[in-house]
C-alpha cells in the first residue's frame, strides 16, 4: 500500500501554546484508520492543518504524494470532510444544500452523482426538507452525502456518529465500511467511542500533547498493553500522563 497522509515533524503553535508538537504518521490508502487522543491532545487541530483551514508553524504535510504549497487545488479537488460539528445552510432544502456543495466542488454530471448518493444514504425522502427540520441522523446522512459528491480518494471524518442513538450509529458504521470498500475511500477517523473504532479501523494512531503516543491495529495495542479492550488502551494511555 502506499502512503495517502504523510505528515512529518508537525508543529503548531498558538502564541505560547504548542497544540501539535512534532507529530509525524502516515495513513495508508484504502484504509480506515483511527486518529485517537484524549479532548486537548491535537485531533482536531491537525485535522484543520490536513485541511489546510490553518498553516503549519513547522514540519510538512503530503496529501497524495503532494504539498498544498505546490498542488493545493488539486489535493482538495480529491478530499472532504464531515463532521456534527459544521452545520450546513439550515434555510436550505436538502437538495438545495447538494446542488450548492456540488457547484463548489465543480461536480461533473452533478445531478447523476445526487441521484446515486441519495439511494446511497436514503436521504430521497427528505430532499425537499428545510435543512433545520432534519433530525441528527438525517443531518449526518446528508454531511456524508456532502462529503462524496466529489468522489474523494479522502475523506476526513470528526466524530461522525457524535449524538446519534445506537440504531443510526450502527448504519453509520455500516455506511463508513460500505464506502471504503466499494468505492475505495481512505478515511481518516476521529472518534471517542473505542468500540466503534475497534469495529472499523484498519490501524489507530494515539496522539498526547500533540505528539505521536502509538500506532498499530486495535488488536496490537490491546496485546501490547496487556489490556482487555482498546478503551482500556486509551485510559491507560491517556491516565499515564496526567
Amino acid at each position: 500500500m502506499n502512503p495517502i497522509i504523510e505528515v512529518q515533524d508537525l508543529v503548531k503553535e498558538f502564541g505560547t501554546v504548542r497544540a501539535v508538537d512534532g507529530l509525524s504518521f502516515c495513513v495508508e490508502e484504502g484504509t480506515i484508520t483511527g486518529l485517537l487522543g484524549p479532548n486537548g491532545a491535537g485531533k482536531t487541530t491537525t485535522i484543520q492543518m490536513l485541511l489546510d483551514l490553518i498553516t503549519p508553524t513547522g514540519g510538512t504535510i503530503r496529501i497524495m504524494g503532494k504539498e498544498y504549497a505546490l498542488s493545493r487545488e488539486e489535493i482538495l479537488s480529491q478530499l472532504n470532510f464531515s463532521s456534527p460539528y459544521v452545520s450546513l445552510p439550515g434555510n436550505l432544502k436538502v437538495i438545495e444544500n447538494l446542488l450548492t456543495f456540488g457547484r463548489l466542488y465543480g461536480v461533473k454530471n452533478l445531478s447523476d452523482k445526487i441521484e446515486e448518493l441519495v439511494d446511497f444514504f436514503e436521504i430521497r425522502e427528505f430532499l425537499k426538507k428545510l435543512t433545520y427540520n432534519l433530525s441528527t441522523g438525517q443531518l449526518t446522512r446528508l454531511n456524508l452525502t456532502k462529503a462524496l459528491l466529489n468522489d474523494p480518494k479522502l475523506l476526513l471524518l470528526d466524530e461522525p456518529t457524535a449524538s446519534l442513538d445506537p440504531d443510526i450509529a450502527d448504519r453509520t458504521r455500516i455506511l463508513l465500511k460500505r464506502i471504503q470498500k466499494e468505492k475505495g475511500v481512505t478515511i481518516l477517523y476521529t472518534s471517542h467511542n473505542m468500540e466503534e473504532v475497534e469495529e472499523i479501523c484498519d490501524r489507530v494512531i494515539f496522539i498526547q500533547h500533540g505528539r505521536l503516543k502509538d500506532e498499530g491495529t486495535p488488536a496490537e495495542l490491546v496485546k501490547k498493553y496487556g489490556r482487555e479492550d482498546l478503551n482500556d488502551v486509551f485510559l491507560h494511555i491517556a491516565r499515564a500522563e496526567k
